[in-house]
């Protein structure tokens, strides 16, 4: 009986991590570079309970993020001489205030107080690039191969890298990954360019994210009945006198 009852609360927390997966999602609908979440769910380990081997009792489920949807999102013009899109197979390579390297697909960049190219956290672009003094940026060209000029005289290079097996990329935060050694040391990129003045859409589709959110309440609502059933059968077996 207790077997049912934690099977039923583990799917509840499966069904929890699908939830904030979701919300996550959602909330970076308007996000450049955005690659929505694929969770995937799997059964706990199975145990006889001493019953003979045909016989197995499931422990319940659990749920964990196995990797991005790496669909490319839509190109959305914005004029902005900072914004770039990167289209294909790729990431801008970044520095954290930590020194550590990290990966995005958000585009949007500015210039810092030094003129150094950073996203919009302030993570420096690498290698960093500085722009000179008095040249404004719509003076800034950037082109495909990540050459960044400024009034016509080139000032640095936007690296475009990518990993052997991006699912294995852990997610860090403001859309920005980590190479691990599931997904493979970081690598210049064979198949991206940039576009200026562009920005590639999030890839989160509202619709189907609305559609999960549905069937993940669902079954939350059906692991809480069990749950509840669980727990009054339990009851009324201990209230039972031998």
């Amino acid at each position: 009986m207790l077997e049912g009852l934690y099977s039923a609360a583990s799917g509840m927390e499966a069904q929890q991590q699908q939830f904030d997966a979701i919300s996550n999602d959602m909330a970076n609908l308007d996000t450049p570079g955005y690659q929505s979440t694929i969770v995937g769910f799997h059964d706990l380990l199975y145990s006889n309970g001493g019953y003979g081997s045909n016989v197995a009792t499931g422990a319940g489920s659990a749920a964990q993020v196995v990797g991005r949807d790496q669909t490319q999102g839509a190109m959305q013009q914005t004029g902005q001489p900072l914004d770039v899109a990167i289209q294909g197979s790729g990431f801008l390579e970044v520095r954290r205030p930590d020194g550590t390297i990290g990966l995005t697909r958000n585009g949007a960049l500015q210039l810092n107080a030094n003129r150094q190219l950073t996203t919009q956290t302030g993570m420096l672009i690498q290698p960093p690039i500085t722009i000179p003094a008095g040249i404004p940026t719509d003076q800034l060209s950037i082109d495909a191969q990540g050459t960044v000029s400024a009034a016509g005289k080139q000032v640095g290079k936007i690296s475009l890298v990518d990993v052997p097996a991006p699912d294995g990329l852990v997610a860090d935060g403001d859309s920005v990954f980590s190479a691990t050694a599931a997904s493979g040391a970081i690598r210049p990129a064979k198949n991206a360019a940039l576009q200026q003045g562009a920005l590639e859409a999030s890839n989160v589709d509202l619709g189907a994210e609305m559609a999960k959110m549905e069937t993940a309440q669902q079954e939350y609502a059906m692991g809480s009945q069990a749950v509840q059933y669980q727990a009054q059968m339990l009851s009324i077996a201990n209230q039972i006198k031998p």
